[in-house]
């Protein structure tokens, strides 16, 4: 919610966005180094050249491209549409970690058929939140004269063409693919390289000069590049130490420990939590529609939860001395019949 809200304040004061991409990667790098260098320093991983070529591949991926290119699309497109979209993450993380055999698919037993309609519902919960309103919540509408004029400003905009749209559409989604696909190649990297500060610092610092390179094609004037003490230097700060440093590590810890499409189901959550700040801090007006999307997604995502939970708890139950506890016959069950299912397709 920071980002977004520190980008758009940023680029509508006149701020070239692929000059903002450099710069927040550029305040990233400089704000994990002493802490990678200092707390890391017993974690330090043999760093291969094959590996190094790995990180820069999955820098250029899921940072440089998906940041980029999502600011090239939100120039022939909205940024509503580029919030919601933004919640199709989960669904294309999970698709990617399937095809991968990073994530585990077993339709035929409860817990897979649980992650796949929970992950169904997250994606329809955040799209009805996103795209339908219905009536307002009357004990939070503080402003109806100035919604009013809010709505009649949104409906009176208009694109260049149908064309620009589509356009701005299909690279939105290729943005969020990338970044999907960041998140699961997040895992086999973990493994070979465990310092996570360390490793969040070399893909900012990658992606601080692949994104130069970008910036430099895109725009050729040398006062695009001056940062002064404005909303231009909070806002590349903020993003590159708070989102590029704190948030990208955290999100690496959580991949490490539950997996990716573990840590893309929070996403849609954003959504969420931008309305309740808009409405009691900025005064703006909840729907039921974004109620009713809000208990779907939440559903969802508490399905997901369920499932992979019982997963882990199936999975440690196996890989023990085969002993299934015998208070817990459903999972006993599961066990059984997935196993005779694994063997069958084996044969």
């Amino acid at each position: 919610m920071g980002m977004a809200l520190f980008s758009k304040a940023a680029v509508a004061k006149g701020m070239n966005p692929f000059v903002f991409v450099v710069y927040r990667q550029a305040f990233a790098t400089i704000a994990l180094s002493p802490f990678a260098f200092f707390l890391e320093s017993q974690k330090t991983s043999p760093l291969s050249y094959h590996l190094l070529c790995k990180i820069f591949l999955v820098s250029l991926i899921g940072l440089t491209l998906s940041l980029n290119l999502y600011y090239v699309a939100i120039n022939y497109t909205t940024a509503t549409f580029a919030a919601a979209t933004t919640n199709t993450i989960p669904a294309i993380t999970f698709v990617l970690a399937s095809f991968l055999r990073i994530e585990r698919i077993s339709i035929t037993q409860l817990h897979g058929i649980a992650k796949v309609l929970g992950s169904v519902l997250s994606v329809s919960g955040a799209l009805v939140f996103a795209f339908f309103k219905g009536p307002p919540l009357k004990f939070i509408n503080w402003y109806p004269e100035i919604q009013k004029q809010l709505s009649d400003l949104s409906s009176t905009s208009t694109h260049s063409s149908i064309g620009e749209w589509i356009k701005g559409a299909l690279i939105m989604i290729s943005a969020n693919t990338a970044w999907s696909l960041w998140l699961v190649l997040q895992g086999s990297i973990i493994k070979q390289y465990p310092a996570k500060i360390r490793l969040t610092s070399l893909q900012c610092f990658f992606s601080c000069i692949q994104s130069a390179f970008w910036a430099v094609a895109a725009e050729r004037k040398p006062s695009a590049w001056k940062l002064g003490w404005d909303i231009h230097l909070l806002s590349v700060a903020y993003c590159g130490v708070i989102v590029n440093g704190i948030a990208y590590w955290l999100q690496l810890w959580v991949i490490e420990k539950k997996g990716p499409v573990f840590t893309a189901t929070f996403t849609p959550f954003a959504l969420i939590i931008t309305a309740l700040f808009s409405a009691f801090l900025w005064k703006e007006t909840l729907y039921w529609g974004s109620v009713c999307g809000a208990v779907l997604l939440v559903s969802g995502l508490y399905s997901v939860l369920w499932g992979k939970n019982r997963e882990e708890v199936m999975i440690k139950s196996v890989r023990g001395n085969n002993n299934i506890d015998e208070e817990n016959p459903e999972i006993k069950e599961e066990i059984t019949s997935e196993s005779t299912t694994t063997n069958h397709l084996t044969v």
